[in-house]
């Protein structure tokens, strides 16, 4: 017992990417429980929690001992108020007061011991939910983002997580004492008096009723409250993110009527579920008073008559306190159970969606690549009835940029989401050097990409990490060469701390142009075999465009390029420029043969110029 105290708590080994993680969507084919099934996710959170079933079991035999001493004070009273009743030549009091003593003690230090084992056990298993549920998050395929808030997921990922913490911490034991006490209670009292004993039980069904009345009003409140502060988190995550546009239109004050509508609804389910779960200790006290003065009206007219004695009764009382009491402590906790099953869902929901489709045991990985991309009769919609890629065919030689153009909604980025396998097209065939891109994995796919997109993202950290997380094991002097090619070393040498000036919240204290020039950098420090630039260059201003063009011209040499933009003098030297309009690949070609054809693409262009 001693050793499994002294043994030092243990994080769980991480698990491999191809480990089921307990209560995860493959170790829940063994068991499968879908969200909202509050038996499933209790079974679900138990397999988190036996992980540690050694650990488990002496906390349960700690549970029984606790138990078993709990009936056994009351016991010892009754016998010391007998014995004092029965006049001289009974038992000594100090025996009974040292007996005493030690229940107490040792019940203080089995429950000390059973309190540090489950938060040892709980907090082992939440650890292990919150990572379950963190790679889940990245395994899952791009358009899941797309449908969800971010402020949701990042709600399940903290206060539903901490739902179940604080409920596993507090209450898990609370739970199986509750459940053995009433056990050991019922059997205790049957051998004292089972007429009392059946009297007691008169208010059981009371309790029940009020009990079923109650859970079945406030379950669905607690999932309402769980909803409604996940869309909330949403709505704050939203808010803050587009602080700038939200000045811009002056709309604050509707921004704030909004926060206060969603932010009611917070307060009425929850005010609603913690009032009528509040009302359960009200009715279990009221019943256990109840209980109370039958005990004493019944067992003193026994005790006049002889059938009991006054310490039988004592201790009867006091057993029906114990009898009533785990299910106080039920009702007490229920709310809190209620709010960690309806946070629980929430995280298994995410863990039940589908995981980005797994490559096949025949997929590849590649060494090298030469940059032959070729598309044969792609067609490619993201929800069904509207095609939004429709039998594309086009080829890139190594070492050729390609121009991406048209108007807003052709297909242009959808193109590339094709290419680096963010969405897999549904009809047609992608080949990479003459292989099927689905035939490659996906992490080796993409390590030989770099993207350059339209809206830069910047992690926090400094100016250095940043560039680097194109290439993690680029020496600093690489990292200032990527950012020279990039025309970036200038202004960075400008700010206070050069390459080592910390970046926090996406690059705040720093312009979007000069942003955009560090994930340029970033791509540059990657040295991809294909370079995908998205409106590269769309947040810069004209005389910092052409030396990033020049830096970029170096960068395309011996890279197969895709270059989507709108602005067409920065295309023009490209090997051949596509031209999409609806879907279709209507146009390709070099510039001047595109102009002399007079569509499409001669019309932008000469529109452009006017502009």
């Amino acid at each position: 017992m001693w050793e499994a105290l002294s043994e030092p708590f243990r994080y769980p080994r991480p698990l491999g990417k191809d480990a089921a993680a307990p209560g995860s969507s493959q170790s829940g084919k063994r068991a499968k429980a879908k969200a909202k099934d509050w038996q499933g996710t209790l079974r679900r959170i138990w397999q988190y929690l036996a992980h540690r079933k050694g650990r488990l079991t002496l906390v349960l035999l700690m549970v029984i001992a606790s138990s078993g001493l709990t009936l056994l004070g009351p016991y010892l009273i009754g016998m010391a108020i007998d014995d004092y009743l029965e006049g001289p030549g009974g038992r000594p009091w100090l025996l009974f007061l040292l007996g005493l003593a030690c229940v107490y003690v040792l019940q203080s230090v089995v429950g000390w011991l059973q309190n540090i084992w489950m938060i040892q056990i709980a907090q082992e298993a939440v650890f292990r939910m919150r990572t379950d549920l963190f790679e889940q998050l990245h395994r899952l395929p791009i358009p899941f983002f797309g449908k969800r808030r971010q402020g949701d997921l990042m709600s399940r990922m903290t206060n539903d997580i901490d739902s179940v913490s604080s409920t596993l911490n507090s209450s898990a034991i609370q739970l199986f004492s509750s459940v053995l006490m009433l056990g050991g209670t019922i059997v205790v009292m049957l051998l004292l008096s089972p007429l009392l004993t059946l009297l007691t039980f008169l208010v059981v069904p009371l309790m029940a009723l009020g009990m079923r009345w109650i859970t079945r009003r406030t379950g669905a409140l607690f999932k309402e409250r769980q909803r409604n502060l996940g869309e909330l988190n949403g709505f704050v995550e939203e808010t803050l993110s587009g602080q700038r546009i939200i000045k811009a239109f002056s709309q604050e004050e509707r921004v704030i009527h909004e926060f206060r509508k969603r932010n009611e609804r917070i307060k009425q389910s929850g005010f609603w579920a913690q009032t009528i779960s509040g009302f359960i200790p009200k009715l279990m006290n009221g019943l256990n008073n109840l209980s109370f003065a039958i005990i004493a009206c019944v067992g003193g007219v026994l005790a006049i008559r002889g059938a009991i004695t006054v310490g039988v009764i004592i201790v009867f009382v006091e057993y029906a306190r114990q009898f009533t009491r785990p299910l106080n402590d039920l009702a007490n906790q229920w709310n809190t159970l209620l709010s960690a099953i309806a946070g629980a869902e929430r995280v298994f929901e995410v863990l039940d969606e589908e995981k980005e489709d797994v490559d096949e045991s025949s997929a590849v990985s590649l060494d090298t690549v030469s940059g032959a991309v070729v598309f044969q009769e792609v067609s490619f919609s993201y929800e069904e009835g509207g095609e939004t890629l429709k039998q594309i065919s086009f080829e890139a030689k190594p070492g050729e940029t390609i121009a991406i153009i048209g108007p807003t909604g052709a297909g242009k980025t959808s193109l590339i989401q094709l290419l680096s396998r963010f969405y897999d097209a549904d009809g047609g065939k992608i080949t990479l050097d003459g292989r099927d891109i689905q035939s490659i994995r996906r992490e080796s796919l993409r390590s030989h990409m770099a993207f350059v997109l339209q809206d830069s993202f910047l992690f926090e950290g400094t100016i250095r990490d940043n560039i680097r997380y194109g290439k993690l094991d680029a020496t600093d002097e690489q990292v200032e060469e990527a950012a020279k090619l990039a025309n970036a070393h200038s202004f960075i040498m400008r700010l206070s701390g050069g390459y080592d000036r910390l970046l926090i919240a996406d690059g705040s204290g720093i312009s979007q142009g000069q942003r955009q020039l560090l994930a340029i950098a970033r791509a540059i420090l990657a040295d991809p075999a294909i370079l995908v630039l998205d409106e590269a260059t769309s947040s810069i201003d004209t005389v910092s465009e052409i030396k990033i063009q020049e830096g970029l011209k170096r960068l395309m040499e011996g890279r197969t390029s895709f270059v989507i933009a709108h602005r067409l003098n920065t295309i023009r030297e490209a090997d051949r420029i596509l031209v999409l309009k609806d879907g279709r690949l209507v146009e390709q070609g070099p510039h001047e043969e595109l102009l002399s054809q007079e569509g499409l693409y001669s019309e932008l262009f000469h529109g452009q110029l006017e502009q």
